[in-house]
């Protein structure tokens, strides 16, 4: 199981995948808002979704782990 981290402090805009999703390697699963800049998050490895950590609007922090892969 791989982890996707935040990247940078911020807020959870948006969620761009759901638990059983297939994602490839570089697909973005979640948006961060920094500053009022909209950040992608990409995902490091394919695989699938297996659990979402996060919620839109949560604020999170360098380092969150928000999407796990299976």
């Amino acid at each position: 199981m791989s982890a996707i981290a935040a990247h940078i402090t911020g807020t959870v805009w948006k969620i761009e995948c759901a638990v059983g999703d297939t994602v490839a390697e570089g697909d973005t699963v979640a948006i961060l808002e920094s500053m009022k800049m909209e950040m992608p998050v990409e995902a490091e490895h394919s695989g699938t979704v297996a659990e979402i950590l996060c919620e839109e609007g949560q604020a999170v922090s360098e380092g969150d782990t928000l999407v796990r892969l299976s």
